[in-house]
């Protein structure tokens, strides 16, 4: 059997920090605003707290992030190098809740009551992804916690 297979994965997804729109700039170029600031430090702190640290962190070229579609988030979670055991990803809803909702078993914890009723900017979902990157929506990844970090 494949040793990569019996590797327990965390996979880290982040919806990006509220925006600003104090500045006339396009959309792919604004910035985040001092509240977006204050939480993108309380995800770190969160983070940090847990002992995550990311081998690997996919970001948006957006200013804040943009929109991504589920299926290109999948395609480039599914092809991670196989030595990274921890991914963040940091997108823009609807991309980063859907993949959640695609990609985990559905339970009755607190978590996914909170994610259900809202996953706002600065909300982040940590899912244990059993197995390697490739099997991402095959595998039966768990919501280990959903948290929205104020700062």
């Amino acid at each position: 059997m494949d040793s990569e297979a019996n590797n327990q994965r965390m996979l880290v997804l982040v919806r990006h920090g509220k925006s600003s729109w104090d500045l006339d700039v396009d959309d792919h170029e604004r910035p985040l605003s001092a509240r977006g600031r204050r939480d993108a430090e309380a995800i770190g702190r969160f983070l940090s707290e847990r002992s995550l640290r990311p081998d690997l962190v996919y970001c948006s070229t957006a200013t804040r992030t943009r929109q991504t579609w589920v299926p290109e988030l999948m395609k480039l979670i599914r092809n991670a190098p196989a030595e990274i055991n921890t991914l963040l990803v940091l997108g823009h809803a609807p991309g980063i809740p859907d993949l959640v909702e695609y990609v985990c078993v559905r339970t009755q914890s607190k978590d996914w009551k909170q994610l259900d009723n809202k996953f706002p900017t600065s909300g982040f979902a940590l899912v244990d992804l059993p197995g390697p990157w490739k099997e991402l929506g095959k595998a039966r990844a768990e919501l280990d916690s959903f948290v929205v970090a104020r700062g």
